[in-house]
C-alpha cells in the first residue's frame, strides 16, 4: 500500500521523456480526427457509438486508444481505416478526408484474415498484385517485409503450419506491403497467451522502430498500451468520449523491466480511475438477496 501511496504523478515526465514530446510534436501531423460522431439507428431510435471525438498523432507516433467495453473503440478503429461510415465530423490522414479504405492506412485485425489457400509468400503479396503490380515485383517485395517480421524461413508453409504469433506477423507484413501512412490495430494480439503475446509486442516495437509508420493501436490491455505507446487516447462509455490523452512518462526503449518502475505504475493507476472509476454504495436490499448455492457433489472432504 505505501507503494502506492508513494507513486509518483504520472504528469511527471523525466528530461529524457519530455524532450522525445516535443520533438514528436514538431513532425507533420499524418491523422487528424476532427468532432467525429457514430450513431446507429435501431428499433428502438438511435444509439450513439462515438460523440465528438478529437485527437491527432504525428509521424512515427505510437498511440493506444483504451477504454471500458462498449466504448467504441473497434467503432473508432473501422471508420479510421475508412471500412465504416461516420455521422458526423472527418477524419484526414495526410490532410485528405476518409471517404473509404485505402492504400495510406494499413489494418491488422484481432482474427488473423489470412487466405488458407495462399502461401506466407502468396498471402503478403496479395494486396500488391490487386493494385496491379507484377507477380516477380509482388514475390520480391513480400520476400522484404517477411525478412523484416522474421519469416523469411516460413515464405512457402501456409497459414496451418505457423503458431498464432507467426500468422499475426504474417498479418503486419500483408498490411505493412503497400507501405501505408498508418498502420491500425484492432486488438491484435488479443487471441494470444501471455508469453506470445509479449514477444508480439517486442517484436512490433523492432518493427516500428525500422519503418516510417505511424501506428494506432487499439487494446483493452492497460499493461500492453503503456508498454507499447507513445500516448494513450481513453475514451470513456455510451457513448465513446475522449476522457484524456495521456503522455506517457515511460523512457524508451521499453524492456520488461519497466512494468514495476514507478513512472509504469503511476500510469497504470491513473488508467485504472479513469476506466473503473470507485462504484456507489451497495443497495443494502439488493445486498441482502443473495443467491442459494447448490452441492451438486457428494463427497466426505472439501476441495479447501
Amino acid at each position: 500500500m505505501n507503494n502506492i501511496v508513494n507513486l509518483p504523478s504520472y504528469l511527471e515526465q523525466s528530461d529524457a521523456v519530455r524532450e522525445r514530446f516535443e520533438r514528436i510534436k514538431q513532425r507533420e501531423v499524418i491523422l487528424e480526427v476532427k468532432n467525429l460522431g457514430k450513431t446507429y439507428k435501431t428499433a428502438k431510435g438511435e444509439v450513439t457509438a462515438l460523440k465528438d471525438v478529437n485527437f491527432k498523432t504525428h509521424r512515427r507516433e505510437f498511440v493506444c486508444i483504451i477504454g471500458p467495453s462498449g466504448c467504441g473503440k473497434s467503432t473508432l478503429a473501422r471508420i479510421l481505416a475508412g471500412l465504416e461510415s461516420h455521422t458526423s465530423g472527418e477524419v484526414l490522414v495526410d490532410g485528405k478526408p476518409v471517404n473509404g479504405p485505402g492504400r495510406d492506412r494499413g489494418m491488422v485485425f484481432q482474427g488473423y484474415t489470412l487466405f488458407p489457400w495462399l502461401s506466407v509468400r502468396r498471402n503478403v503479396m496479395f494486396g500488391l498484385e490487386m493494385n496491379g503490380s507484377l507477380r516477380e515485383e509482388a514475390a520480391r517485395e513480400a520476400d522484404l517485409w517477411l525478412e523484416l517480421v522474421g519469416l523469411e524461413k516460413f515464405a512457402n508453409a501456409y497459414p496451418h503450419e505457423l503458431s498464432g504469433g507467426m500468422k499475426q506477423r504474417v498479418a503486419i507484413a500483408r498490411a505493412l506491403v503497400n507501405q501505408p501512412r498508418v498502420l491500425l490495430m484492432d486488438e491484435p494480439f488479443g487471441a494470444l497467451d501471455a508469453q506470445s503475446r509479449a514477444k508480439m509486442q517486442q517484436h512490433l516495437l523492432e518493427i516500428w522502430r525500422n519503418v516510417d509508420i505511424t501506428i494506432v493501436f487499439i487494446t483493452h490491455d492497460l499493461d500492453e498500451a503503456i508498454f507499447l505507446a507513445d500516448r494513450i487516447l481513453v475514451l470513456k462509455a455510451h457513448p465513446g468520449e475522449v476522457q484524456e490523452l495521456i503522455e506517457v512518462p515511460v523512457p524508451r526503449p521499453r524492456s520488461a523491466q519497466q512494468y514495476v518502475s514507478p513512472e509504469f505504475l503511476a500510469t497504470k493507476a491513473r488508467l485504472e480511475s479513469l476506466i473503473h472509476p470507485p462504484t456507489p454504495p451497495v443497495d443494502e436490499q439488493a445486498e441482502a438477496v443473495k443467491p442459494r448455492m447448490i452441492r451438486f457433489v457428494n463427497v466426505e472432504d472439501n476441495v479447501e
